[in-house]
């Protein structure tokens, strides 16, 4: 599924200038240093701990003053966050407003451009697990289709790192519910791959997984030698000594 143009509905604008606003208001640029410093952002932080970034974010949301009426001004508006951020705390307001219970029924299979679009320009794994586990696996909860899986499929051959990762751990926390077929060919064109990223992502949804079905990541894990170290012992690494 390729990427769709921005949508020509125009944001609201009302709502990012007072998310603007209001997250200034509690910057803390002396905490803002050391968060740049730790996550390696290129944007800058104002400095927010996540409890305060949420409240605020979730006051502004409820008031209906800032509500969002159509589709198109809900996507023109996460866009707008996310493209026009100045800090990374905005792309974690843009990421609330797309998982607002308000505008759920939006959360479909026509979103997942929007998705991929937060995914390669965001490029680093804060926003890109908080988009795959979040709003790719409820796509895949809430709207199976041949479509979507046949589109994490390809995702999962594409070059760019992020697109495989995403495509790897969007079946985080499912389950019983994981499409183990799925989940193997979301693995298997990144065993190779010796990046971190791609490593680790394979470990922690072989990891996540064997809580609920211990003996079929045993049997993936034995099937595949030529996995990494890493991604080996995050997949064996509650499966007891004898596994690990």
């Amino acid at each position: 599924m390729s990427e769709s143009p921005q949508s020509p509905e125009h944001p609201h604008a009302a709502l990012i200038g007072a998310i603007h606003d209001a997250l200034t208001a509690h910057a803390d640029p002396t905490r803002a240093v050391g968060q740049q410093r730790y996550m390696k952002s290129t944007l800058p932080y104002l400095g927010l701990t996540n409890p305060v970034l949420r409240s605020t974010l979730r006051t502004l949301l409820r008031d209906p003053a800032y509500a969002i009426a159509t589709r198109p001004e809900w996507e023109a508006t996460i866009r707008a966050l996310w493209d026009g951020a100045t800090h990374r705390e905005h792309w974690y307001a843009a990421l609330v407003l797309a998982r607002h219970r308000r505008y759920r029924a939006w959360r479909d299979l026509d979103a997942l451009p929007l998705y991929r679009h937060l995914i390669t320009t965001g490029a680093w794994w804060d926003v890109v697990d908080e988009t795959a586990t979040h709003l790719v696996r409820d796509l895949l909860d809430e709207h199976p289709s041949a479509a979507l899986d046949a589109t994490l499929r390809e995702w999962a051959h594409e070059s760019n790192l992020w697109i495989r990762r995403s495509a790897i751990i969007c079946q985080v926390g499912r389950g019983p519910r994981t499409d183990t077929a799925l989940l193997t060919d979301a693995i298997t064109p990144s065993i190779a791959d010796r990046n971190f990223f791609a490593r680790k992502a394979i470990g922690w949804v072989l990891r996540d997984y064997a809580r609920t079905n211990p003996d079929w990541v045993r049997a993936f894990v034995a099937r595949h030698p030529d996995l990494s170290g890493l991604s080996r012992r995050e997949a064996l690494k509650h499966l007891g000594p004898d596994h690990a």
